[in-house]
C-alpha cells in the first residue's frame, strides 16, 4: 500500500488557507520577520542560512508540462522534481558550485575505462521508493527506457535515445518484445547495486544527462504508463499528495525516505504546496505580499517589480541577479542566399550594434551583450572583446562578396513585442550599409519547430536571418555548442537547432578533438572557429533578478534552474 494516497479535499483546503494571501496578504505572513541578506547573497553564498525544520515552503510557478519524470521539459519543475526524484547524480546544493554535479542514488560520479563510451555507476545502500521498496539499478535502468516510448510518453527530453539506441531499435518498455522483457542491451544491470551504460559514441558530459529526471528510477509495478503522470511514485524526501489544475499540487513527507542515504536534499520543511497557472505578474504579487516563499519558473521578476525593488528598503536586499545561460543570437543560413557568401555574413555580423540590441532587450538590467558563444556561467571561455558596430568593415565585406551595394533578405521572427524589437532594431542597422531586411513574424508556439526547426522550413522560406534564442539542455561547453554549430547534429526533423545551417570540416574536427581532450580550452577553439564563420552572430544573454520571499530561508540560486534550489530551501518553521 502507498504510505502517500491522494487526499484531495484536505489539500484543497490547506490550500486555500496557505494561498489566501496571495489577494490580499495573511496576518501570519506579517508577523514573519523578512530574511535578512544582501542584494545577490544566493548567487555565490547563502541567503538567510537556518537549520530550523518545520513549516510548509510555499512556491509558485506558471505551467507545469508533466509531474511524469521521463515527460517534463521544463527546468522549473525539474527543480521541483528534486523534491522526489532522485537520479544518480544530481546538481550541487553548494552556493556558488550549482552547476558541478555529486553523487545522489550512486556512490560517485560513474567510471569510464574507455574515455567516456563506457559508464558504471554503483547505486548506495539504504535508498527506497516511497512504497518502502529498495531503490535498484533495475529501476533506474526502467525509469530511462521510458523516455524511448515516444508514442505513449510525450514531451520530455530524448537525449539519451541517439547515445543509447542509434539504429532506433528499441520502443520503449510498453513494445518490448525481447526475450524475458530484458530492455535495452546498452544498459547492463547485473546486480541490484550495479548499472553499466555502453554508448554508442563517447561522451564525457553523459553524467550530466543522468542527472536530469528522465533518468530518475521507477519500479515498474506501478507504471501507469501515460498516466503515471497523475501519479509519481517519490524516490525522495517529498511525495505528491494532492493536484489540482486550479489550485495546485501538495507534496508532503515521504516516510520512507531517510537523510542517511541522502547526501543532497535537507528536507526541512513538513510539507510543500505549488500553486500553478499564476501570470508573472500575480507570483511577484505573491512574493511581495508574503504569501509565496520563491517562484519557480525561472522568469525572474516582471519589469513593473523591478521598479519596485530598485532601491526599495529591504527589497533590493531580496534581489539575486543571475545570467541565465540563455543566448539571443542571429543565425544566418549558410544555405540561403546570399548567406551562402562567408563575406556576406561577415558584412552583417560587422554591422551589429549589440548595444542598441541590449537596450531592445530592456538594458543591462535585463540583457548582457555578449559577442562570443559561450554562456558567462561556464568557466574558461574565450575573452568577450564587446566590439562596437563597424560600418566601414561592413562596406568592405559587401564589396568582397560581390555586392557593394548591399543586398536584400528576410528574417524569421517569432511573433511576440520583445523579439519583434530586437528585429527593428537590427533592421535599422543593417539598412546603414544598404542591407534590406523584410521581418517575417511567425507563430511563437512552432516558431522552433514547423517555424525554424528543420533546414527545410528555412531554406522553404529563404530565411537569410534567424533571429532566435538558444539554451543548453546541459550546463557544458559541448551541450552548448554541439547542437549549435556541429553539421552532425543538423537533423531534418523538427527540432533542429544548428540555425546557421552551419556545415564546416574544420569546425566538426575541432568537435572531435574536443570530445577527445575533454578540455575546456578545446572547446574554446571551437566557438572561436564557429564565431569566424558567421553563421551564428550572438547578441545577447538574459539576466533576470530573482526576488527572495521574506520566509525564505537557505536561498541558493540554483543557476541550472535559474532559480532557488528547493532541495535544501527552509522557511525557519514559519
Amino acid at each position: 500500500m502507498r504510505p502517500h494516497p491522494r487526499r484531495a479535499l484536505p489539500a484543497l483546503l490547506l490550500l486555500v488557507a496557505l494561498l489566501a494571501g496571495c489577494t490580499g496578504g495573511d496576518p501570519g505572513d506579517r508577523a514573519v520577520p523578512t530574511a535578512s541578506g544582501a542584494p545577490d547573497a544566493g548567487v555565490d553564498g547563502l541567503r538567510a542560512p537556518s537549520d530550523a525544520t518545520g513549516g510548509t515552503l510555499r512556491l509558485v510557478t506558471a505551467q507545469v508540462d508533466s509531474l511524469d519524470p521521463q515527460r517534463s521539459y521544463l527546468p522549473a519543475v525539474w527543480n521541483l522534481m528534486r523534491l522526489y526524484a532522485r537520479t544518480l547524480v544530481t546538481y550541487s546544493s553548494e552556493p556558488g558550485s550549482t552547476e558541478q554535479l555529486v553523487p545522489d542514488l550512486a556512490t560517485d560520479l560513474g567510471t569510464t575505462p574507455d574515455g567516456g563510451r563506457t559508464w558504471t555507476f554503483t547505486l548506495r545502500p539504504g535508498a527506497t521508493f516511497e512504497t518502502g521498496r529498495p531503490i535498484t539499478s533495475r529501476d533506474v535502468k526502467y525509469g530511462i527506457e521510458r523516455s524511448f516510448a515516444v508514442d505513449v510518453l510525450t514531451g520530455g527530453p530524448k537525449l539519451a535515445l541517439d547515445l543509447l539506441d542509434p539504429e532506433s531499435l528499441y520502443a520503449g518498455p510498453y513494445q518490448d518484445e525481447s526475450p524475458d522483457r530484458l530492455g535495452l542491451g546498452s544498459i547492463a544491470t547485473p546486480d541490484d547495486a550495479t548499472i553499466t551504460f555502453t554508448l554508442s559514441r563517447a561522451d564525457p558530459d553523459f553524467p550530466f544527462l543522468l542527472a536530469l529526471p528522465l533518468a530518475s528510477p521507477v519500479p515498474a509495478e506501478n507504471d501507469t504508463a501515460a498516466a503515471y503522470q497523475d501519479d509519481p511514485v517519490s524516490s525522495g524526501p517529498y511525495a505528491i499528495t494532492s493536484v489540482d489544475p486550479v489550485a495546485g499540487i501538495v507534496l508532503e513527507r515521504n516516510p520512507a525516505w531517510t537523510q542517511d542515504s541522502d547526501p543532497v536534499r535537507t528536507a526541512l520543511p513538513d510539507s510543500v504546496v505549488v500553486r500553478t497557472g499564476l501570470t508573472g505578474l500575480d507570483r511577484d504579487q505573491a512574493l511581495l505580499a508574503g504569501s509565496a516563499d520563491a517562484d519557480l519558473s525561472g522568469t525572474g521578476v516582471q519589469e513593473a517589480t523591478t521598479a519596485r525593488t530598485d532601491g526599495a528598503q529591504g527589497l533590493a536586499d531580496r534581489v539575486d541577479d543571475v545570467t541565465t545561460g540563455s543566448v539571443r543570437l542571429l543565425a544566418l543560413p549558410t544555405t540561403v542566399e546570399p548567406m551562402t557568401s562567408p563575406d556576406c555574413r561577415a558584412a552583417v555580423a560587422a554591422a551589429v550594434d549589440r548595444s542598441d540590441v541590449q537596450d531592445a532587450l530592456g538594458g543591462a538590467g535585463d540583457a548582457v551583450r555578449t559577442s562570443v558563444l559561450w554562456p558567462r556561467s561556464l568557466p574558461g571561455g574565450p575573452e568577450d572583446p564587446d566590439p562596437a558596430a563597424d560600418l566601414d568593415a561592413a562596406r568592405q565585406a559587401l564589396t568582397a562578396c560581390g555586392r557593394p551595394d548591399g543586398f536584400a533578405t528576410t528574417m524569421a521572427v517569432p511573433d511576440v513585442p520583445m523579439s519583434l524589437d530586437v528585429a527593428d532594431r537590427l533592421v535599422a542597422q543593417f539598412a546603414q550599409v544598404g542591407i534590406q531586411v523584410t521581418v517575417v513574424p511567425l507563430d511563437p508556439t512552432t516558431f522552433y519547430t514547423a517555424g525554424i526547426g528543420s533546414p527545410q522550413a528555412i531554406t522553404g522560406g529563404q530565411y537569410g536571418m534567424v533571429l532566435a534564442t538558444w539554451t543548453a539542455d546541459l550546463p557544458t561547453p559541448a551541450s552548448f555548442l554541439v547542437p549549435l554549430v556541429d553539421s552532425r547534429s543538423i537533423t531534418q526533423q523538427a527540432g533542429n537547432s544548428n540555425y546557421g545551417l552551419l556545415a564546416d570540416p574544420s569546425v566538426d574536427a575541432l568537435v572531435d578533438t574536443a570530445v577527445g581532450a575533454g578540455d575546456v580550452a578545446a572547446w574554446a577553439a571551437v566557438a572561436d572557429a564557429a564565431l569566424a564563420t558567421h553563421a551564428v552572430v550572438p547578441l545577447a544573454e538574459n539576466r533576470v533578478q530573482l526576488l527572495a520571499g521574506q520566509r525564505l530561508r537557505n536561498g541558493v540560486v540554483m543557476l541550472p534552474w535559474t532559480g532557488y534550489d528547493v532541495a535544501t530551501a527552509g522557511v525557519g518553521g514559519g
